[in-house]
């Protein structure tokens, strides 16, 4: 499923929709160049379940938890990691009672989930602000969550 984003507001509006939508142990992987809008889209995830808190980029210290919402937000940013992925216990979060999103998580290879929904970002190289979102479920628990996005996506529209 792709879809076009006109700007950071929709980019949020969406990602909104993600969150109110995430079960426990969902794991959405964010791909996208630099400037993309990963972090932004987290931030609009982080709405969705619930969390105001001030979202923040976890480049530098890897996984930052958010706590406050209807379920914990565990943010990560696996791009600094050349190897000792295996060493953070990332399965825990995965497969923990929050929802995971991974930035660059395609950088973890072999310990990749293997259930996940993938969500790659594109810049639009004529329009600034333009993204289009791409959506791809690995496994059942992706393929559920895939579907509670596009079934809640066509009650809002």
């Amino acid at each position: 499923m792709d879809i076009a984003i006109n700007n950071p507001k929709e980019t949020e509006s969406l990602a909104k929709i993600i969150g109110l939508v995430a079960e426990p142990s969902d794991t959405i992987i964010l791909s996208g160049d630099l400037g993309a809008g990963k972090t932004t889209m987290t931030k609009g995830i982080a709405l969705g379940l619930g969390i105001d808190q001030m979202i923040k980029s976890p480049t530098y210290t890897i996984i930052r938890e958010y706590q406050q919402g209807r379920m914990p937000l565990y943010h990560m940013d696996v791009y600094r990691i050349e190897n000792g992925a295996d060493d953070l216990g990332l399965d825990e979060y995965f497969e923990g009672d929050g929802l995971s999103v991974v930035e660059w998580g395609k950088l973890l290879g072999e310990f990749l989930p293997t259930d996940y929904l993938d969500i790659t970002i594109t810049k639009d190289p004529q329009v600034l602000e333009k993204r289009v979102l791409s959506f791809q479920a690995f496994g059942t628990r992706a393929e559920n969550y895939l579907d509670r996005i596009q079934k809640k996506m066509e009650d809002v529209i």
